[in-house]
């Protein structure tokens, strides 16, 4: 029975934390347990169960723990419950918990707040620190110049190994990472990095000039964020330098920040793919209105964009060809969508390598050929798929030429004509040409527009979608047209 209850309590331990479990806690004046709880569970996760407590309890957490345990705490909330947080604070708190904060993270959450809030906050930051909100706030947003910190590691060259090991000793708590040391020369020019590990087994007498990475990489305060995040991925980094236009050391990137971009800009292109505008807001804390303002734009502008199709369509629905032979526009459909979902693989396969930096706008006739090469493999493999598709839907009676040949399938017994049999060829004959050409049309477009759009500095997943839809459409249907004329001119 014993063994059956330290079970039982061991299971409601490790239950994760919820908003539910807080407000007991906070409305039972639980302070021990809830000074527990930010020992032992992770910040990101009481700081999601927190998210949803009204201001009062939320204040109420804070003046329970003290503030050196509540510093990634607060980082963790969303902006919301941030403002909350400041609201209700008092000055002396708000001096407590805004000074146990890195630079960077309370530049974000200035940056975002109502100007009398960020007062407020900036008011109650140090000297120092309010001097580097200040300069970071001025760069651009998205950028490398808003992403650092100022919170950095920085020796001359001509420092040694082991008054290194002291600074970091004394100001090592304060700084962003001190897993990568950053080294100028006596002309306060940016010459390398040097990590912990090759500091901790080099002598004591050596000099970082003899111990430091000088084959680094560093990017300029303006440097788009998709960048620095490539770059992190590809030399698989710690930490980045930035440097300002005359090569001097003004700030660094870590990798936590790194990974936030990387996560927001894939975001992005997943939502300008699925015809979206992007948003930086988690989903549950999307009202439906928020919600539904950021797929109407696109469905909207797409309905236009569909005119085009629907204008085109309507002009050959009165063509004679099209008359006398109905059962092409049974076609119609299964071609468009082909033509559409071939395009789609090609673009987002472009827009994937454009972002992991596997290629650029510079390298376009390479990629074109390569990818019209594999385009002519896939049009020849599809096309004889529908082919043979195609002339079993017409003899089994899936699809029927009901005014030339009416009540004519396999079970009736009555296909085994010549007339029928040329009929169903040139029909299939007509799609699988069709369908070679637009899958080729297809792979061939969706890899211009991508890689058109990088070229203008804009987001290819942004352009790309929208506009090869209608292109395909229209395109997919003239070729049609076209190949009908010439495979059935006695019905022109």
């Amino acid at each position: 029975m014993n063994e059956e209850k330290e079970e039982l309590e061991i299971e409601e331990e490790n239950e994760p934390l919820t908003t539910e479990r807080l407000k007991e806690l906070i409305d039972a004046k639980d302070v021990k347990s809830i000074r527990d709880i930010f020992v032992v569970v992770p910040d990101i996760d009481s700081a999601v169960a927190a998210n949803d407590l009204e201001p009062t309890d939320l204040i109420y957490l804070f003046r329970c723990v003290k503030p050196a345990d509540t510093a990634t705490f607060f980082d963790e909330l969303n902006q919301e419950a941030k403002e909350n947080l400041v609201k209700a604070m008092t000055d002396r708190e708000l001096v407590q918990i805004i000074n146990t904060q890195s630079v960077d993270d309370v530049t974000d959450v200035v940056g975002e707040m109502p100007a009398n809030l960020a007062q407020r906050v900036l008011k109650a930051a140090d000297k120092d620190m309010r001097a580097d909100i200040n300069l970071l706030l001025n760069y651009k947003e998205d950028t490398a110049g808003s992403l650092m910190t100022t919170e950095y590691l920085e020796f001359k060259d001509t420092t040694t190994v082991e008054e290194a090991i002291d600074a970091i000793r004394k100001r090592g708590k304060d700084a962003e990472t001190i897993y990568t040391l950053f080294v100028r020369d006596k002309n306060r020019e940016f010459v390398g990095t040097v990590d912990l590990d090759d500091l901790i087994f080099s002598k004591k007498d050596q000099l970082l000039s003899e111990i430091m990475n000088q084959d680094v990489v560093s990017v300029k305060t303006d440097t788009d964020q998709e960048e620095v995040g490539q770059m992190f991925r590809r030399y698989d980094l710690n930490a980045l330098a930035v440097l300002n236009q005359d090569d001097r050391l003004v700030g660094i990137i870590t990798i936590d920040d790194a990974v936030d971009v990387m996560t927001e800009e894939q975001s992005e292109d997943f939502a300008r793919m699925t015809n979206m505008e992007p948003t930086e807001k988690p989903y549950m804390e999307l009202t439906a209105w928020e919600n539904a303002k950021k797929c109407i734009p696109w469905i909207v502008t797409l309905l236009i964009l569909g005119t085009f199709t629907t204008m085109v369509l309507n002009r050959l629905e009165s063509q004679t060809i099209f008359l006398n032979l109905p059962i092409l526009i049974a076609f119609v459909p299964m071609l468009m969508d082909t033509g559409g979902n071939a395009g789609g693989q090609t673009t987002g396969l472009m827009i994937r390598s454009l972002a992991l930096g596997e290629f650029g706008p510079k390298d376009v006739l390479k990629v074109l050929f390569k990818e019209f090469r594999s385009a002519l493999i896939v049009g020849a493999s599809v096309a004889s798929f529908s082919f043979l598709w195609l002339m079993i839907e017409q003899y089994s009676g899936i699809v029927s030429d009901v005014k030339n040949f009416p009540g004519i399938n396999i079970w009736a017994g009555n296909c085994w004509t010549a007339d029928f049999a040329i009929h169903s060829l040139r029909n299939a004959g007509l799609v699988g040409l069709t369908m070679f050409s637009a899958v080729v049309a297809s792979k061939m477009i969706g890899t211009l527009l991508p890689m058109g759009a990088a070229a203008i500095k804009k987001d290819p997943a942004l352009l790309s979608q929208p506009l090869l839809t209608t292109i395909m459409d229209v395109t997919t249907l003239m070729i049609y047209f076209s190949l009908a004329l010439a495979f059935f001119p006695h019905l022109a």
